[in-house]
């Protein structure tokens, strides 16, 4: 488990990275912009899904990717859907329900759940707590509840 967290950690870096200030890529010649209060969106935390926007085109300087913390409360219901991106998600805490076309499955702190283009989701709560998960969107567009102008 250790091991696929600290891939993700490797994954994440450089965009933290970038994110902290960077100004300009040489070699590729993007700006960067530091995180701002309109680039780390928050949602209202009393909602039954919340979220906040960790990296996205705001703050990356371009739509690769789209890294979010969501909060799933206990009273979260969801609903089925897709996405046209690959939709990665990291539990954090709580057990996170991850039905991937018609498959139910929980999963718990310290696991992954993968979503391919045109799965059809349902996420939803399993337990007293609320679900807490790290997701990311590859390309990073394909999340536009999340999205950022």
């Amino acid at each position: 488990m250790r091991n696929v967290l600290g891939a993700i950690v490797l994954l994440l870096l450089p965009a933290v990275a970038m994110a902290q200030g960077v100004t300009q890529s040489a070699d590729q010649g993007i700006e960067y912009r530091p995180l701002t209060k309109e680039a780390l969106l928050e949602s209202d935390p009393s909602a039954a899904l919340s979220w906040k926007i960790l990296v996205d085109a705001a703050n990356l300087g371009s739509s690769e990717t789209r890294i979010a913390e969501l909060t799933l409360n206990t009273d979260y219901l969801g609903q089925p859907h897709t996405h046209d991106a690959i939709e990665i998600f990291y539990v954090l805490s709580g057990r996170f329900g991850h039905n991937v076309n018609g498959v139910p499955g929980v999963l718990e702190p310290g696991e992954i759940g993968i979503c391919r283009p045109g799965d059809t989701i349902i996420h939803s709560v399993e337990g007293d707590e609320p679900a807490v998960v790290l997701t990311i969107w590859l390309p990073g567009g394909a999340a536009a509840p999340f999205h950022i102008d």
